[in-house]
Parts: C-alpha cells; structure tokens; sequence
C-alpha cells in the first residue's frame, strides 16, 4: 500500500476512537451487533470529542482558549485505560510482598475458539477455574501452602484473531495449610510446565462435561450437529488427545518487575493506539503494526478493511460486568489484609540465609501527580478554568462502562 509507514513506525497519531468514528460514518455498512457491543463503540467514538464535555481553560499568558474534552472511562479504551491502569497499581502496591513472582500463561487450543465464541461468559469463568485450580492443587500437594494468584484474562492474537489465554502472575512460595510458616520455592523454577498440562486439560474438560451435561451451551452454526452426546465426544476428542499449552516463564526480578509487568497487561482490550499505524478514511482501510512469532517476533504491518477491524475488535468485547482480573488463594479478596500481615510477619521472622530473593526491596511509589496545566499554545503554565461544559445531549448521559 502506497505510503505506508514500516512495520514498527508511525507517522501521525492514531487513536481507536478515530477508526470507529470513520467505520461507523453514515453510509458505511453497519452490521447487527449485540447491544453492550454498541454501548462500548459508541463510548469509545465519542471519546475526548465534545460529544462528552469538557473543561474550557483561558491562559492567563496569552489569553487563549484551551478545550479539555472528557474521555469515556470505558474499559475497552485505550486512550483511558492508561491512567486508570497507573491508579490501580497504586492501590495494587502495598499489597506487594518481597518475593519472587512467577509468570505461568494458560492457553487454550484453537479448536474451541469458535465454542468459547459463543459462550464467552461461560467460558471465560472455566478457563479461571481450571488455570487457577491447577496451580492452588499443585501448591497444596507438592507444597502443602497456599499460593498467591493474580490471574488476567487475553481473548486475542497479535492480528486481533481470537486467542483465549489466561496470565497468571503466581508467588513464588506459599503460607502452609495451617497458617504456622511460610513454604518457599526454589529461584528458579515453580512446577513441570508438563504436569501443569495435563490437569489444566482435565480440569476444562471436566468443566465443559458438566456445562454440556447442563444444557447451558449455545451452538455456532458450524458445531450445531454436536448437541447430541455421541457428536460432542467425537468433536472433543481430538483436542483432549493433543497437548495444551502451560507456558512458565522465569521469575520476575522483584516487585519493581511485578509492577511494570501488571501495568502492560491488567488494563488493556484487543490493541493499544501505539500500534496503530494509518487510517485511509478514503479507501475505508486501517493498517497496524503486530508482531509475527512464526518469523522471529518480526513486526509487521497488516492492512484491514475498517468493517473487519471493528468486526474484530468486536471478538474481544467483554460481557456486561465481567470481571477479567481476579485475585485467587493468599490474595483472594476476602480476608487478604490478615494474610498479608500474616506472610510478612513470618517472612521476617526467616534466617538471612534463606530469605527468599529481594527481601530487602520495596515496592516501588507508583503516585499519579495531576498533569500540569500547560498553554498549548504558548507552553505557559497559566491556564485557568472557564468553565465544565456538558455533554452535547444532556438528556442522554455519557456512556462509560468502568465495570
């Protein structure tokens, strides 16, 4: 395509909202969708656009006018996400604890793709449980301790084609089953990527047994034929023989690690605006930059119709109020506080010599200051609030979806 910047470049800046604004423009094709789906594409057109308000400034400097205009606050938005991500790290920190963290990745074959599809919810919530059950079974029984889960659900690929995994960031140690003693885990490794396989393959199939067994599963027109017992066996089959991907990788390097790492992945949907690369609002195309695993992490360019990236940046939509980050065992919500203390109590309480790794870092501050209220127009920092202005239709408010 004439004029498109290399792979990995950017010439301008894109934000998602301006490719919905151009693939939802009048006149273009606008297929059947699900509701929440048009609450989100609507929020996420009308972001930063004077269809939500803002704040009007006046630089005392120059006496220019400056237009702050309001974002969504929906969670599907990348220009938002950044800063609500930042706060809540910040809440996140003080519940760092001094030991190494290990990252384990849960991925579910692609032959249930077109299934889970159709059954997100359900779906979803068994992919939690069977990743997160296998590890708090392999902490029990190889450790007797119970182990420290923070668990982040991905539904996509590099080139936003579906791609159901689950990233666990685990504690490397656990507090034991009576609660006198913290069990640690060697630097280097957590538990047979193998052996984590398997039963994270029982465990979904079990599950998926059960959610079939319940009539509860809704049907993609390719699989209608698998309602009977006998045909859904046969169309499992094959994927229950094949080895499902438990990928364990090295330890972070302490809670500094931990931070930077939750900050990439806990609050993000499908693709963020730095990867995206040039809007043809003429011939109705979006190009964006991804990266190609079969040809080395290769970053590469791959052009779309703007009806098929909204038809899969739609794949990847939530269900209303689902929640895609979870705390499981030593940092499940309920009573986590007293457990907390309980850990760092014993952790002290521990020789030198076997302390576990980065015992004597602390997490790092992760404040947010207010950015500064900068003219840009002549870059002094004299801009002073005129006035909030509403939403362009006040009897309609602004769409958001902070769930």
């Amino acid at each position: 395509m004439a004029g498109l910047p290399q792979a990995g470049q950017r010439t301008e800046a894109i934000t998602l909202g301006q490719v919905v604004r151009a693939a939802l423009w009048p006149g273009r094709p606008s297929p059947r969708r699900p509701a929440h789906h048009w609450k989100v594409l609507r929020a996420i057109a009308a972001c930063r656009t004077p269809a939500l308000g803002g704040h009007l400034y006046q630089c005392a400097h120059c006496g220019r006018e400056h237009f702050v205009p309001h974002s969504c606050r929906n969670r599907h938005c990348p220009t938002c996400q950044g800063l609500n991500g930042a706060q809540w790290l910040e809440k996140q920190a003080a519940d760092l604890l001094p030991i190494p963290y290990f990252h384990v990745v849960f991925t579910l074959p692609h032959e249930l793709n077109g299934l889970v599809q159709y059954n997100q919810r359900l779906g979803y919530d068994l992919l939690f449980a069977s990743a997160t059950e296998t590890l708090l079974a392999f902490g029990r029984n190889n450790l007797q301790a119970q182990l420290g889960i923070t668990s982040v659900l991905h539904t996509w690929g590099q080139k936003l084609d579906p791609h159901y995994h689950l990233h666990c960031v685990v504690t490397g140690g656990g507090l034991s089953l009576d609660g006198s003693r913290w069990v640690p885990i060697g630097p280097r490794w957590l538990f047979p990527v193998r052996a984590l396989s398997v039963v994270f393959r029982a465990k979904f199939r079990d599950g998926l047994n059960r959610l079939f067994e319940c009539q509860q599963l809704q049907w993609p027109p390719d699989l209608t034929h698998c309602q009977k017992p006998a045909a859904f066996g046969r169309w499992l089959r094959p994927s229950l023989r094949r080895k499902w991907v438990v990928y364990a990788k090295r330890p972070f390097a302490g809670p500094k690690t931990v931070l930077a790492y939750l900050c990439r992945y806990t609050h993000r949907v499908g693709l963020t605006n730095r990867r995206l690369q040039a809007l043809n609002r003429a011939t109705g195309t979006v190009s964006f930059d991804y990266k190609d695993y079969a040809d080395g992490a290769r970053h590469k360019s791959l052009t779309l119709s703007l009806e098929e990236f909204l038809r899969r940046f739609c794949l990847h939509i939530l269900p209303p109020r689902f929640v895609k980050l979870r705390h499981y065992g030593l940092l499940s919500n309920r009573d986590r506080p007293t457990r907390l203390a309980r850990v760092r109590q014993l952790l002290a309480a521990l020789p030198p010599q076997t302390q576990p790794l980065n015992t004597r870092m602390t997490p790092p501050s992760t404040s947010i200051a207010a950015p500064p209220l900068v003219c840009p127009h002549c870059g002094a920092r004299a801009l002073v609030l005129l006035r909030v202005l509403l939403p362009l239709r006040t009897a309609r408010p602004p769409i958001s979806d902070t769930s």
